[in-house]
C-alpha cells in the first residue's frame, strides 16, 4: 500500500501518488515549476487522478504553496493532525489495513485502480469479475463465516 506520512512543505507528486496521506497542521504542498518558467507537467499527471480539474488546475498554474488543511479539502490529503501526531496516526492506518485479508485489500486496489479508466458500464463488469474472484478467496468464507459467528476473523490470505 501507499502511505505518506507529511510534516513540512511536500512537492504534491509524491503525496497525489499515494493512496492515503496524513499530513501536519503545519504541512504546505504545492507544484511550483511555474515559478521558474517550468509547469509541472509530471505531478500533474499525479495530481489530475487525486483531485478535481480545476484544484489541480489552480495549483499548477499558480505554483502557490497550499495548507494541509486546502490540501485535505480538495482530496490530496486524508487526515490532518498535530506534528507530534502524524507518525502514530500513519502508523495506525497502515496497522489497520494490515490487519484486513491480504486478498481483498490486493483484489479491491487492482480492481478499484482498473475501472478508473473504463467507461461505467465497463466498470461495473470489472468491479463484478474482482467481486466474484474475491468471493472465491478463502479469506472470503472465513470472513462471512466469522461476521455470521460475531468471532474476529482468521485471515490466511488466501
Amino acid at each position: 500500500q501507499n502511505l505518506a506520512a507529511s510534516e513540512a512543505t511536500t512537492r504534491s507528486q509524491l503525496a497525489a501518488s499515494c493512496d492515503l496521506v496524513v499530513a501536519s497542521e503545519a504541512a504546505r504542498f504545492c507544484t511550483p515549476g511555474v515559478d521558474i518558467g517550468l509547469f509541472c507537467s509530471t505531478p500533474g499527471v499525479a495530481l489530475a487522478r487525486a483531485v478535481p480539474r480545476k484544484s489541480a488546475m489552480e495549483m499548477l498554474l499558480l505554483g502557490e504553496m497550499i495548507p494541509a488543511e486546502e490540501a485535505q479539502r480538495m482530496g490530496l490529503v486524508n487526515r490532518v493532525v498535530p506534528p507530534e501526531a502524524v507518525l502514530p496516526t500513519a502508523l495506525a492506518l497502515a496497522q489497520q489495513i494490515a490487519s484486513r485479508s491480504a486478498v481483498a485489500v490486493q483484489l479491491g486496489k487492482r480492481g478499484f485502480n482498473a475501472q478508473q479508466a473504463m467507461p461505467l458500464r465497463e466498470a461495473y463488469a470489472a468491479a463484478g469479475a474482482v467481486m466474484v474472484e474475491n468471493l472465491m478467496a478463502e479469506d472470503a468464507a472465513e470472513g462471512i463465516g466469522a461476521f455470521v459467528a460475531k468471532r474476529k476473523p482468521e485471515w490466511r490470505h488466501r
